[in-house]
């Protein structure tokens, strides 16, 4: 390794460590005024505005992202669009969230005076306690003193890891207390790879079944089966699902094959899925059993089918 890459590596650890350390300290420091900040929230009738200036506006819309996605409304509100119009986006319904590591950031003069006027809830996370922003603050959050890592104090680094794990923490202690699910989830996240990973079977299953009773010739099932296009049958008694014909099954009984009934050439008690259940976990099973599809049922009532095929589409692997 050169010395080059080894001052790379030197100067990494140096960064993630005192970061660690400053995160630890704000665990160790957070008090009841946290608690109080989620039950503001909780309280508001509207959304949480979030808002910051420079590198607290980044971290500002990654906390509004967060909370819109767990169950809590957000938007953010740029401090100086904010003061040319965009403070009508700020109702007496909503809690404002006020980011600043100084607390003194004069672009935010408006947005703080806006709550004030209109008795709109506002929580503050700064590292002074004594700043403007947090004297004004109906809940001050302050981030325990701490070196920033870039080693000259100047550039937001450790104070900006500090005030995003605090909004993390915040929208996953409302998400706790609103016993947010993975299907409420999968319902802010219907696209990309954590949509699919939470898509549910009944997203992705045929209705249209290839179903056959348990006495049919299999010169009858064989036209029902080209029809339906799925490569396979399911076999019912009344409402139940009994059984299931795979290519496997008809090359088992290719001798003689066109004189069987669908009853001696199924497969009993096949591998089944729930509607509800998640994808995933279908993938796993039909990897697991080497087999491509699973009939859905509803106790023993076939639903739906879904195959392998149609889950990697939809990207689960």
């Amino acid at each position: 390794m050169t010395s080059s890459a080894t001052d790379y590596l030197a100067a990494a650890r140096r960064v993630i460590e005192i970061e660690a350390q400053a995160l630890t300290a704000l665990g160790v420091a957070l008090d009841e005024t946290f608690a109080d900040a989620v039950e503001m929230i909780l309280r508001a009738r509207g959304r949480v505005i979030v808002s910051g200036m420079g590198k607290s506006g980044h971290i500002a819309r990654k906390i509004a992202a967060t909370l819109a996605s767990t169950g809590t409304p957000a938007q953010f509100v740029h401090p100086a669009e904010a003061s040319h119009g965009d403070l009508g986006m700020v109702t007496a319904e909503d809690v404002a969230l006020v980011l600043s590591n100084s607390g003194e950031t004069p672009e935010l003069a408006d947005l703080v005076a806006h709550t004030r006027r209109f008795s709109i809830p506002l929580i503050g996370i700064a590292s002074r306690p004594d700043s403007t922003l947090l004297r004004q603050a109906d809940v001050a959050l302050v981030l325990p003193a701490a070196a920033e890592a870039c080693g000259t104090g100047v550039v937001p680094t450790t104070s900006t890891t500090m005030t995003l794990a605090l909004g993390d923490a915040l929208a996953v202690a409302l998400m706790e207390h609103r016993q947010f699910t993975p299907e409420h989830f999968r319902i802010f996240h219907p696209g990309g790879k954590l949509g699919a990973r939470l898509a549910r079977v009944a997203d992705l299953m045929h209705t249209d079944l290839p179903l056959v009773p348990f006495d049919m010739p299999m010169t009858e099932a064989l036209l029902v089966m080209s029809g339906k296009g799925l490569g396979v049958l399911g076999v019912t008694e009344g409402d139940r699902l009994t059984g299931i014909i795979t290519d496997g099954d008809l090359r088992r009984h290719m001798a003689g094959l066109l004189g069987h009934t669908t009853g001696e050439v199924m497969t009993r008690g096949p591998r089944t899925s729930t509607p509800e259940a998640l994808a995933e976990k279908a993938v796993a099973v039909m990897q697991d059993r080497k087999i491509t599809a699973l009939f859905v049922v509803e106790g023993e009532r076939p639903v739906g089918l879904i195959q392998i095929h149609d889950c990697l589409r939809a990207g689960i692997v």
